[in-house]
């Protein structure tokens, strides 16, 4: 199985997911499989690393994005190991919080 690392911010975002499910929606139970949820998003990518598509319009790295449910897996497909480099929900500003 091919590996994947997940980038600090991308780390940030688990933490908001989490915390957003468990104090505003329906508690940790939910909070705990929605990141489980992702999580299996990133063996995914990590078993087939060129799955998604490349956004030049969001973004001017070569990122690569993956839905799972409304969340975007974004990530460098060109490193060794892949990187995760966020979790964003598809609703927000993708490219404004890229540009950042």
């Amino acid at each position: 199985m091919s590996a994947y690392v997940v980038a600090p911010a991308a780390q940030d975002d688990l933490l908001v997911i989490w915390h957003y499910y468990a104090e505003e929606v329906r508690g940790p139970d939910l909070a705990d499989r929605m990141l489980g949820e992702i999580v299996t998003g990133f063996h995914t990518i990590a078993k087939t690393p060129g799955i998604g598509h490349l956004r030049n319009d969001l973004s001017a790295e070569p990122l690569r994005f993956w839905a799972v449910r409304k969340y975007l897996i974004i990530y460098r497909s060109d490193t060794a190991p892949i990187e995760i480099a966020r979790v964003l929900h598809g609703a927000r500003d993708v490219q404004a919080i890229l540009g950042e």
